[in-house]
């Protein structure tokens, strides 16, 4: 049985596409309101419709995660559209920047939009969000990391230090914000076919001569195999479900957390 998030709204940002798209469509399905917030507003409009069809109610928001002015009209607006925030899933994230596929080793472009986007917007939306929230003495914030930032790896760069900042910033926040009853924890992702997993893979074919035959979905399930216990991939609804689970009353006692939804690929 899936949580029940019935009468609950819900935030969720990098809700577009990948992960946050998944993530929409579980908060939705559990019963949960949801705000689709996104720099691409046609792409946030699309999984409106998508999730309405769970009978949820559900709107598009426009906003660029690294303005905190962004941020602070979006938040105004999902609140005025909405009345309440109970729930904010950071899911906006990014690789690195343009051409990241072609590189070998992190630019200092891909350092800047990575921690732009992945540790300030993360930051930016959860203060936002938590000012309404300590009003209400309640909120469930669930930050999207990896399990890449558990432990350093080859190729790791940017975005794995972008990810570990997240679960540093999420047990900070979550010391910080438990007297006013708000939750924080974070998901650490494993492998999942994302548009964001095929710009891994095509930098990895660029790269690793013994992979130039093989399509980037070959390279993903050959990832799979090699490196998940469980052999079989994780998808964004695997995620959501971990999210609806961290934003309902089950798991009022957790909270600081970075829980693993990786089909044992990291154990930690």
């Amino acid at each position: 049985m899936l949580a029940d998030l019935s009468g609950k709204t819900a935030l969720v940002t990098g809700g577009a596409s990948g992960l946050g798209r998944g993530i929409c469509h579980v908060l939705a399905e559990c019963g949960a309101d949801v705000a689709v917030a996104d720099m691409n507003l046609e792409g946030a409009r699309k999984v409106v419709g998508e999730v309405s069809e769970h009978g949820r109610r559900a709107r598009a928001f426009q906003v660029d995660v690294t303005k905190e002015a962004s941020v602070r009209k979006m938040v105004d607006e999902v609140l005025a559209a909405f009345g309440k925030i109970d729930i904010l899933v950071n899911s906006a994230g990014v690789i690195g920047a343009s051409g990241f596929e072609e590189t070998t080793t992190s630019r200092e472009e891909d350092w800047d939009i990575t921690y732009q986007v992945n540790v300030k917007g993360t930051v930016l939306a959860l203060e936002a969000v938590a000012e309404h929230m300590k009003a209400r003495r309640y909120g469930k914030i669930v930050n999207i990391a990896s399990h890449g930032g558990r432990q350093g790896g080859p190729g790791g760069g940017a975005y794995g230090a972008s990810k570990a900042a997240v679960i540093h910033l999420t047990q900070s926040f979550a010391m910080d914000l438990a007297p006013y009853n708000i939750n924080v924890n974070s998901i650490c992702p494993g492998a999942i076919w994302t548009p964001m997993f095929e710009q891994i893979a095509q930098r990895q074919k660029r790269n690793d001569p013994t992979l130039k035959d093989l399509t980037p979905r070959q390279i993903f399930e050959r990832l799979i195999e090699q490196r998940c216990p469980l052999k079989r991939e994780q998808t964004p609804e695997d995620m959501g479900k971990m999210a609806a689970f961290l934003a309902s009353e089950d798991a009022t006692n957790i909270t600081g957390q970075a829980i693993n939804v990786n089909g044992g690929a990291r154990m930690n």
